[in-house]
């Protein structure tokens, strides 16, 4: 009998041996020995000592403090004394989300803290007009600070409350470069030695809607540079390369691998975006201007991205970017927080990384180009040790609540001072002939 004809039922092949044998013999990875009755990571429960008392978690002062470089944390404390921290950073709009924050913090004083999704849906539905970068980032920091809350008050890390720990540690990435990039090399060699295995950069500097195709030859070389020690490299293009170069450069780019793309061209352009995306092989990340579920749903839909990068500080806080994450697996849609703003928007990321499944990494804004003036994202923690990167990544945030700890006299004084100051805004970018450019 040949070995092309069919067997006997039960009759054993060379092949159904080695199989069998493989199947037998072939040990368990050591990861999968490790987590063989998954993670076990025992957290002490520590409630709140006013958690028993009727009446205690209901919302009694609400605040914000402008610290520079750019952050715009709130502050929340409740009538058991309780203190959650959140963060509602919009950079470039400062005024204007502490504006909505002064008609946010009148409307909530005494509303139960504990009631999140209540809260959420108080601000979001009630006023008829929603969405929108200001009032999201200003439910943003409140909605933070209320995770914060509840975190301490039932004495379980946020993630906990967010259906428990999926991984013990959450890729992160750091900046080299800046606006204009240059000297990228000697920062990536910096960024590796500092235990980062993945960095972003800007894809270019002011580039004109039709610009020589040499200008982009800096772009490629860049990332060729980078990548030569070893390292990982995603290009955000910050929806300054306009249609017909993006598809120029993501083609010069694609034989050097960059980790992903980012806002190749600018939010609302889904059509442009998808015939872009049947153009190229590198992953596309997209999100930071993007608010909420209903804003994120049109590039589910149309299959245009692979990665969708909410950022917590503008999109709702912990309750709809967990919602994004959700919505964004059922489309095979990774999830990247964009994060280049402070600490507490940072572990607030971070908690929704540990408790989601298609969580591939999160942007951190230690050393970047932004904190300048000596202020950076450890500035204002006590336990800055939280944020230690190994092997690339963070691990997991174990104490309750965010799990950092913040120097509330520092930041008071902090505060007074930036009050004095102009608020941080972006650089302007124009062209030869003097036209405005995407930033």
């Amino acid at each position: 009998m040949s070995a092309s004809q069919p067997q006997p039922l039960g009759t054993s092949t060379v092949a159904t041996d080695i199989s069998t044998q493989q199947a037998t013999y072939l040990p368990p990875s050591e990861l999968a020995a490790k987590y063989n009755k998954g993670i076990h990571r025992p957290i002490p429960v520590q409630p709140h000592a006013s958690a028993s008392q009727p009446g205690s978690t209901k919302i009694k002062t609400i605040e914000n403090f402008y610290v520079r470089p750019r952050w715009l944390f709130v502050r929340i404390e409740t009538e058991g004394g309780v203190v959650g921290w959140g963060e509602g950073t919009l950079e470039g709009h400062t005024e204007a989300v502490q504006g909505s924050l002064k008609d946010i913090s009148r409307r909530l004083i005494g509303w139960d803290a504990m009631n999140i999704e209540e809260i959420y849906t108080y601000l979001y539905r009630h006023r008829f007009y929603r969405g929108g970068e200001v009032l999201m980032s200003a439910m943003s920091g409140v909605d933070i600070a209320l995770w914060d809350i509840k975190g301490k008050v039932l004495g379980v890390p946020v993630w906990e409350l967010l259906g428990g720990k999926i991984r013990e540690r959450c890729d992160v990435y750091g900046w080299v470069g800046g606006d204009r990039p240059s000297d990228v090399l000697e920062q990536a060699k910096v960024r590796k030695a500092q235990g980062f295995t993945r960095v972003k950069m800007n894809a270019t500097e002011s580039i004109g809607w039709l610009d020589s195709p040499h200008a982009l030859d800096e772009t490629v070389k860049r990332l060729a540079e980078v990548k030569s020690i070893g390292i990982d490299a995603g290009l955000d293009f910050h929806g300054r390369v306009h249609k017909g170069m993006a598809k120029q450069l993501a083609a010069a780019l694609e034989p050097h691998r960059p980790l992903f793309i980012e806002e190749p061209l600018l939010p609302g352009h889904v059509n442009e975006l998808k015939d872009l995306y049947n153009k190229t092989t590198i992953p596309i990340a997209l999100g930071e201007r993007l608010f909420t579920r209903l804003d994120c749903r049109p590039y589910f839909e149309a299959g245009c991205i692979d990665i969708i990068q909410p950022d917590i500080a503008h999109a709702g806080g912990i309750s709809e970017t967990k919602k994004i994450a959700i919505m964004a697996e059922a489309y095979d849609i990774g999830v990247a927080p964009h994060c280049p703003l402070g600490p507490l928007a940072f572990a607030a990321s971070l908690h929704v990384g540990f408790s989601t499944p298609n969580f591939v990494v999160c942007e951190m804004s230690w050393k970047m180009h932004y904190n300048t003036g000596g202020f950076d994202l450890f500035t204002y923690m006590t336990n800055p040790e939280v944020f230690k990167v190994e092997g690339g990544s963070v691990g997991l945030l174990t104490t309750p609540g965010l799990g950092i700890e913040l120097n509330e006299e520092l930041i008071r004084k902090e505060a007074a001072e930036a009050e004095k100051l102009e608020p941080w805004i972006n650089p302007l970018f124009r062209g030869d002939d003097g036209m405005i450019r995407e930033w």
